[in-house]
């Protein structure tokens, strides 16, 4: 099965997101060249996945603020990381969005 095709599976549930993490380009400060295990987290990231919502204490569905395609700002340390073949992603609740961009 293709990444593709696992995507358009992978459901997330309640107020959840899958994430792809935007890939920020190597800075070199002066003639330094950063390594990979010294780089720090992306925080920014396109929605790839959207669940349908959470739900109030009378079961009545709260939608999502955020889209499939909206391009977000998350915390640091944000969301659970999974590999789909050779991508990386992240899932998390929509809480841990800082922001649309």
């Amino acid at each position: 099965m293709s990444a593709t095709a696992t995507l358009k599976k992978l459901k997330p549930l309640s107020d959840r997101v899958l994430v792809k993490p935007l890939d920020k380009e190597l800075e070199k400060k002066g003639g330094i060249i950063i390594p990979d295990t010294a780089k720090e987290k992306p925080q920014e990231g396109e929605i790839v996945a959207a669940g349908p919502g959470k739900r109030d204490e009378q079961g009545k569905l709260i939608p999502m603020e955020v889209k499939v395609g909206d391009k977000v700002l998350y915390g640091k340390y944000s969301g659970t990381e999974i590999k789909i073949e050779d991508a990386e992603y992240l899932i998390m609740h929509q809480d841990d969005i800082l922001g649309i961009i």
